[in-house]
């Protein structure tokens, strides 16, 4: 009985698969279909080629930190994540966030050599000049000019390479500095030789680019923060943007209390006197300071932020340059100025030429009402004096030098000026 029941089921059974098969042959609603390929997504980190300025390379700076951008261990204060839109493009300097394990971070600062706007303008000026077009590959046309061709087939930077280029830091140019600049270009991974042997064509256009827009990244790499120069540290570049310490401008310090502004002013003053008198035996200066042109790290330390307007003169070979061979201009010449701009003769720069322009423009917002009288009357009349452009030399220097024994005593020795804390207890320097 059991078995008859058990065939009765497996029949059954059979005779209801096979109804279904045909009633799902008979509706094509329902027939089976394959189903659709999926295509394989590989993720990908897009980070904006055009907001770094890597589609204009090899008109850019370099591309030494790109790797440290696209796998986000370069990330803005205002953008943490590839899910978040890129912080406006227009901007000069962003503030950013940097690390090498991934797990501690440290302030940067994210700049352009220039604004975007002059950027797009300058872009805009070498097609329309040496092609007579709108829009044209900046490289290829670059490429073409007698200057770049020259840069290709010379073997050491000399000085007719970069004669007429705005760049303060080439109007006085040498042959000793020129070298520095190749032995010490950081965007090459071979350096070390003053022949440019170690430089693909694709380097000397972005050392050309930039020493043509903004010697700023320049002056960080061959006079580094290690060596005490008072620069910050260059960490690279990718496309337009480099990558450096990050510091505080001088301006957010005009308010800060009596004993931190005779602080940076001391700090200021012993920069500038240095940059004049150094073992190398250059001779720095500026054409132009303002309130971005200095900069304060965490620690309290003072630094020149902005290098772009500072020049050099090299008190031991000279300018290898006269000033007549200055009126040599090219598209190179105009990136960024005006090709019309005369420029500053060599000769007529004085010694104490940086020290009156920052007792003008920059210590009487730093110590204007700081300090008791008749304290402050008489920093006053010193800064006034070193101010003085028909003062001499050694007027300037003397006033230069009194400032700095009124300031010192007004200086604390505490745990906000860590540069030089508790070493300020234990020696007389401080």
């Amino acid at each position: 009985m059991g078995r008859r029941i058990c065939c009765l089921c497996s029949k059954v059974a059979d005779l209801l698969m096979l109804l279904l098969v045909l009633a799902l042959s008979c509706n094509p609603s329902t027939a089976a279909t394959p189903s659709p390929s999926v295509p394989h997504v590989k993720p990908s980190y897009s980070f904006g080629r055009t907001f770094l300025g890597l589609d204009k390379c090899n008109a850019c700076i370099g591309t030494s930190i790109c790797k440290k951008f696209f796998k986000e261990e370069i990330r803005f204060d205002t953008w943490l994540s590839s899910r978040l839109k890129l912080p406006p493009s227009y901007l000069l300097s962003y503030s950013g966030n940097y690390t090498d394990d991934a797990k501690s971070w440290r302030l940067v600062d994210i700049t352009r050599l220039t604004s975007k706007y002059r950027q797009d303008r300058a872009d805009k000026r070498i097609c329309t000049s040496l092609l007579n077009t709108k829009s044209c590959s900046l490289e290829r046309a670059l490429r073409r000019t007698h200057r770049f061709q020259k840069w290709l087939q010379a073997k050491r930077l000399t000085p007719d390479l970069v004669q007429g280029l705005s760049s303060p830091m080439l109007r006085c140019p040498s042959q000793r500095l020129l070298d520095r600049i190749v032995r010490r270009y950081a965007e090459v991974p071979d350096a070390g030789s003053i022949y440019m042997d170690h430089l693909t064509d694709r380097d000397k256009l972005r050392l050309l680019y930039t020493l043509s827009v903004n010697s700023h990244p320049i002056f960080l790499q061959i006079f580094p923060n290690v060596e005490g120069w008072p620069f910050p540290r260059y960490l690279g570049s990718c496309g337009r943007l480099m990558v450096s310490t990050s510091t505080r401008p001088l301006r957010d310090f005009y308010g800060a209390d009596p004993e931190v502004a005779a602080d940076l002013a001391l700090q200021l003053l012993t920069i500038l006197r240095s940059m004049g008198t150094n073992d190398l035996n250059y001779f720095f200066y500026f054409t132009r300071v303002d309130s971005g042109t200095f900069g304060v790290f965490s620690n309290g330390h003072l630094f020149i932020r902005d290098a772009s307007t500072l020049g050099i003169i090299d008190k031991e070979e000279g300018s290898q340059l006269i000033d007549d061979q200055h009126e040599y201009k090219d598209i190179f010449s105009c990136l960024t100025v005006d090709c019309q701009s005369a420029f500053v003769s060599c000769n007529s720069i004085r010694e104490t030429h940086s020290l009156a322009m920052v007792c003008q423009e920059l210590l009487p917002k730093l110590l204007k009402g700081k300090f008791q009288q008749p304290v402050q009357e008489k920093i006053d009349g010193f800064l006034q004096h070193c101010a003085d452009n028909l003062a001499s030399d050694q007027g300037v220097n003397e006033a230069v030098a009194k400032l700095a024994e009124l300031l010192k005593p007004l200086r604390s020795c505490d745990s906000r000026f860590s540069y030089r804390y508790p070493d300020c207890k234990y020696s007389d320097k401080y």
